[in-house]
């Protein structure tokens, strides 16, 4: 296997068998672990779902979905520009192919324009409501990589950006901001702090050793307390969107599948397994459809 495939790389035999420079862009993008479009996308498709758009506005929910693997990669080209210094440091990260000399600086330039170009297009197909939100992710988007070097919750800061498409599908369906989208970004928000705290933990060693901040170093022994909190605070503020939608006891049972996941991840967390966290980690993607369903089946009218 080509060294510059990072351990947690999906999809080895395909990223191997590229062309170096076609191989480099492509992880420079993460497209060989698409569990991070996946994060970034379900919180955009809950958002159309829970405004009652999922079956009328489904080429929204297509056009979110190619917006978030466009955006997503530019976050990691943008990500890796300004991380290339501290990625040379961690053991994890050292083989990823700007530190690892596959990709030039100016090449991660290029790659990262073209992807904002998709990005763009995406932008053209949204309300003006919704365009102006989507645009308006911008500024936290570009502060985010120097979040580790000032708090020990960059995680909080991810939760802001990887939620923002919530923000974008609800107001291009709803054509307005409300309570019940906000309710449902703050618990996305805490789902995001949820599950990046338990991916962090395969760097804690690396990132006390040069300095790097992280929930997970944060929480210390309490990592697994610390996850079911926020997962618990998830679910509360997804229950209250829940309700101002349908003020229906039994809407509140949507949530159930999507409960029980959250507390299987923390049951069978091992902190000092980083298969273990990286598993639990990737699992969201499967939470993340569930969020939708649920959403789904409380914005269906009866």
């Amino acid at each position: 296997m080509t060294p510059e495939i990072v351990p947690d790389s999906e999809h080895r035999g395909l990223v191997g068998a590229l062309p170096p420079t076609l191989r480099g862009l492509a992880l420079l993008a993460r497209f060989d672990r698409p569990i991070g479009w996946w994060l970034l996308f379900w919180p955009g498709a809950w958002g159309v779902a829970l405004a009652g758009g999922a079956v009328a506005r489904w080429t929204l929910i297509v056009w979110l979905l190619v917006g978030s693997v466009a955006m997503r990669g530019a976050g990691c080209v943008y990500n890796d520009i300004v991380d290339r210094d501290l990625d040379a440091q961690v053991a994890r990260t050292r083989a990823r192919p700007i530190p690892s000399g596959l990709v030039s600086i100016k090449l991660a330039w290029v790659w990262l324009v073209a992807l904002c170009l998709v990005g763009l297009v995406v932008l053209l197909q949204l309300s003006v409501l919704a365009a102006i939100v989507a645009l308006a992710s911008l500024a936290p988007v570009a502060a985010y990589p120097f979040m580790k070097r000032i708090t020990w919750w960059p995680q909080a800061w991810l939760g802001l950006v990887f939620s923002w498409a919530a923000l974008v599908g609800w107001s291009d369906v709803a054509g307005a901001l409300s309570w019940p989208i906000a309710l449902l970004y703050a618990g996305s928000i805490a789902w995001v702090i949820g599950y990046d705290t338990i991916y962090a933990l395969q760097d804690r060693e690396d990132d006390a050793l040069i300095g790097v901040r992280s929930s997970a170093l944060r929480m210390g022994t309490r990592v697994q307390d610390g996850t079911a909190l926020f997962y618990a605070l998830a679910l509360l503020l997804w229950a209250a969107a829940i309700w101002l939608v349908r003020r229906d006891p039994l809407a509140l049972l949507a949530l159930a599948p999507v409960a029980l996941h959250l507390l299987w991840q923390v049951a069978t967390l091992d902190p000092a397994d980083g298969a273990n966290a990286l598993a639990r980690f990737r699992s969201n993607r499967f939470a993340g459809l569930l969020m939708f369903l649920a959403c789904v089946v409380v914005a269906t009218p009866l």
